[in-house]
């Protein structure tokens, strides 16, 4: 007989309120890939990718964003799920993320106002304030704010994706509402301005929020996970903090959620890139750490911290308690996975693997935070395309590639979206 497995192992099952079981402690936390065919569909390339995760030991797999609104993309190649999208190749991207027993989630979300101008659709927001990036501002439209009926647009649209996502064989959704995205937006006093019901006090700004939940749970099976993506702080001044966090957190224990995962940071302070403008928490590993006990003593749902952890010395402590408060339930693992897709098997047969993620030492930063992701994507593409990770890609190739790749994508999501009558979003 087998020793039991200790609560505090990353191999240890989780189950979940609503009584589903994780297998094991590690997921494989959401990217970005950009992969998506010219009908914003998960084709070959993204079946191939997550077929590679399944294998690899995660006990939860997140996709990368799943649009609710076709006209509203973080960026070109994004996957997009609504009623006009065919549900087969969603159903067969199920089966190759889930065919290893795990589970998959899909990371369902809003841009809001951070969709990039060439895509040509109208940006939205719960204010009309546009993405702060200094020199690089005119990337992104000045967003429209939304109106009464354009927000409950949108809360219908994130319950119709989390309806197709269970049709389709997943086995929960996460919404998405950190990294400054469109319900981020609304959270955070530095993006939301409205004297109405849904902005001011922190309860009318964390109202779209706590309606989506709703709206999700309403219209799929209690068997099936709804989790919340949440942003510890938004690491700028005057922004949602973390006392506003735990506040939130507080009321997403009365509403009927699975998980909720830690995270920070927006377009204008990367923090979940390790570059927070402001905070002390990002030199560490596991930068959201410390924030993730502290939510984990007033979560009553398991708390999941992502951020930077790429070592199995760092993800178990992350699961042991330490200085009377609790461990976290989960750890997400996002660039390690895109670089070793087979980490947690890895980790579960004793190897004392430390994935080394390359980094980028140029002196512009912004440059180098793009060379860095595109050195990600590129090794995203590699395993799309049945290939091995490359992880001494030249950073400057990298990028130049993912600029090309990124032109030829928009042209071909703006081609869809004039066939397909894209409605602006909200309508």
């Amino acid at each position: 007989m087998h020793a039991p497995v200790p609560p505090s192992s990353l191999f240890a099952p989780l189950t979940l309120p609503n009584q589903a079981v994780v297998p094991n402690r590690i997921a494989k936390a959401a990217m970005e890939e950009n992969m998506a065919d010219s009908s914003q569909l998960p084709g070959e390339n993204l079946r191939r990718l997550y077929a590679n995760w399944a294998g690899g030991g995660a006990g939860l797999i997140l996709s990368g964003n799943v649009m609710i609104d076709p006209a509203a993309l973080t960026g070109p190649g994004g996957v997009v799920l609504d009623v006009r999208q065919p549900i087969e190749p969603f159903k067969a991207w199920a089966q190759a993320g889930m065919r290893d027993g795990g589970q998959m989630w899909l990371q369902i979300n809003h841009p809001g106002r951070q969709v990039f101008a060439a895509m040509g659709q109208e940006a939205v927001a719960p204010s009309a304030i546009g993405v702060d990036l200094g020199a690089y501002s005119h990337l992104f439209q000045v967003p429209r704010a939304l109106d009464e009926a354009d927000i409950a647009g949108i809360v219908a649209r994130f319950a119709t994706t989390a309806r197709l996502a269970e049709a389709a064989g997943f086995s929960g959704v996460q919404i998405h509402a950190a990294h400054g995205y469109l319900i981020s937006q609304f959270l955070s006093p530095l993006t939301n301005r409205r004297t109405d019901a849904w902005g001011g006090e922190l309860h009318n700004r964390a109202r779209l929020l706590l309606d989506v939940v709703r709206a999700v749970r309403a219209v799929v099976s209690p068997g099936f996970s709804v989790a919340v993506k949440l942003n510890s702080a938004d690491f700028q001044k005057g922004g949602f903090e973390a006392s506003d966090a735990v506040q939130v957190v507080r009321w997403l224990n009365e509403l009927p959620v699975d998980l909720v995962e830690l995270s920070g940071g927006s377009y204008e302070s990367p923090a979940m890139q390790g570059a927070p403008q402001t905070g002390g928490t990002a030199a560490r590993e596991a930068y959201f750490l410390d924030f993730a006990r502290d939510v984990s003593a007033v979560a009553r749902m398991p708390v999941m911290v992502t951020g930077g952890i790429r070592r199995r010395a760092i993800a178990e402590q992350a699961l042991r308690p330490s200085e009377g408060r609790p461990g976290v339930a989960m750890v997400g693992i996002a660039s390690a996975f895109a670089f070793e897709p087979k980490l947690a098997e890895k980790w579960k047969g004793d190897e004392a693997l430390d994935v080394q993620i390359p980094s980028v030492g140029w002196r512009n930063k912004a440059y180098a935070s793009l060379a860095k992701m595109a050195l990600v994507k590129l090794q995203l593409r590699r395993l799309g395309r049945g290939r091995q990770p490359k992880p001494n890609a030249s950073p400057l190739l990298s990028l130049i590639r993912q600029q090309i790749i990124t032109k030829r994508r928009t042209r071909l999501y703006r081609t869809w979206a004039s066939q397909a009558r894209v409605e602006p979003s909200g309508a």
